[in-house]
């Protein structure tokens, strides 16, 4: 091999210079997926900071989109650099910084209060057109068991459609609660069997529960193709969808505007935050394996727009913190980022509920053997807190064995949950299809490059 001299500005392979790092601080470096395999560095040996071994890890990985992530006190280990994802220990530190930097309520009202705003103008909702006055598209409505559902196409932003559906306690009599429940990448979305058994029980136990797509997801896939759903902007109009449904919920004579739910999973879990933090006429809201502090969510939707860079940087345990001191239930579960959630983030989140001497009023159902889903156990932790926080009638779902029972509720086909006809054929003529004119009415422009949808 070269000698390393001035001459080949002391060029070495950083595999070589890792290796050193190791030995020097005792500890074991994994490159378990060969990501420093012939990459080679200027000045590596000189990136070297003795005594600080994470400054020269970083150093010496960072020009070539590479990060460590600590597996334990003695072993690291290398990973590509994704902004969503931090490890577990870099979460632990944010978190211990956050705390020290608001010690009282007063400082932690000053913080939110920065954090809503900033949020609030990173999703660019600051800046949406405002909501066209059409009336909504309002499908026929199927009557089940205590309960109906109906299809709903709300124009959010000019030439711009939500699409959901609404379950109704049936029959429906006097001022009912309202929960938004936004869904997640978890495959057939809105029409997949937990998310209608979600609606369905809830809307039996007294609520009017309304459903809704991702951007570029569903029959949101009839305006934008569902390669767009990976743009950011599709952060943008999901929370927005939310927001525009409920202003549309608050129309109507029978909502009571004093019980007002979000819940969802995955990334519906980071739009319940998000939902929560921002708008106060949210009084209960569950996010489900999505609540951390070291992952903010992968999907352009639910980080693409940069607010987790609010107040020099913030993360979703903050964020959910942004709920005290309204009831709130953390989910988590053991088989994917939550499953630190116990120690961690719920401690913190629970330390700023008792700011304001509420700390009873968060609780985390954690699953310590389950994985990323909205499965059942889940849904059985959710449904008692939103009965007790909305006033719903749990006994109106429980068997005699004092027992929730999702099975009177019907799995609606696809084609019966549809707004706009099996193939599209009732989309409004007026349907925005072109992304770039979509980030027009922002006021921004596409910085991706797609062919426009003809």
């Amino acid at each position: 091999m070269e000698a390393q001299t001035s001459d080949n500005n002391y060029r070495a392979p950083i595999a070589k210079t890792i290796s050193t790092i190791a030995s020097i601080f005792k500890v074991t470096i994994n490159d378990k997926d060969g990501l420093l395999k012939d990459k080679e560095l200027d000045y590596a040996d000189w990136r070297i900071r003795q005594g600080n071994l994470e400054v020269s890890l970083t150093a010496v990985l960072s020009p070539f989109e590479l990060t460590y992530f600590k597996e334990n006190d003695s072993t690291y280990v290398i990973r590509k650099f994704e902004y969503a994802r931090r490890s577990v220990t870099v979460g632990k530190e944010r978190l211990e910084y956050l705390a020290d930097l608001y010690p009282n309520l007063k400082a932690w009202e000053t913080r939110k209060a920065e954090l809503k705003q900033c949020i609030i103008s990173s999703i660019g909702l600051d800046k949406a057109p405002a909501m066209p006055k059409t009336k909504p598209i309002l499908t026929s409505k199927r009557i089940y068991k205590d309960y109906s559902v109906e299809n709903i196409g709300l124009e959010i932003i000019p030439g711009v459609y939500a699409t959901g559906s609404i379950y109704k306690p049936y029959p429906l009599k006097g001022k009912v609660p309202v929960v938004i429940t936004p869904n997640g990448h978890f495959g057939d979305g809105r029409y997949r069997k937990d998310q209608q058994l979600r609606c369905a029980v809830l809307a039996k136990m007294g609520a009017v529960v309304v459903d809704f797509d991702l951007f570029a997801w569903g029959e949101s896939t009839l305006q934008f193709d569902a390669t767009l759903h990976r743009n950011s902007i599709a952060q943008t109009i999901q929370v927005l969808s939310a927001e525009r449904l409920l202003d549309y919920m608050f129309s109507q004579k029978y909502i009571d505007k004093n019980r007002v739910g979000v819940t969802g999973g995955s990334g519906g879990g980071s739009q319940t935050m998000f939902l929560a933090a921002i708008d106060d006429r949210i009084t209960v809201s569950i996010p489900v394996v999505m609540t951390s502090s070291h992952f903010v969510g992968g999907c352009p939707c639910e980080s693409g727009r940069g607010l987790h860079l609010c107040g020099n940087g913030t993360n979703n345990a903050e964020i959910a913190a942004m709920a005290a001191p309204k009831p709130q239930l953390i989910v988590s579960d053991g088989g994917d980022w939550t499953a630190t959630v116990p120690e961690l983030e719920f401690p913190f989140i629970q330390k700023t509920y008792g700011l304001y001497g509420k700390q009873s009023l968060v609780e985390n159902a954690h699953f310590p053997k389950e994985g990323h889903n909205y499965g059942e156990s889940k849904r059985m932790a959710m449904y008692p807190f939103m009965a007790k926080y909305l006033g719903l009638d749990l006994k109106k779902v429980q068997n005699e064995k004092g027992e929730i029972d999702e099975s009177t509720c019907v799995i609606e086909p696809y084609e019966k949950m549809y707004v706009f006809g099996a193939k599209g054929e009732n989309l409004p003529k007026n349907a925005l299809k072109d992304i770039n004119k979509l980030y027009e009415l922002f006021g921004e422009k596409n910085g991706k490059v797609y062919e426009v949808k003809k």
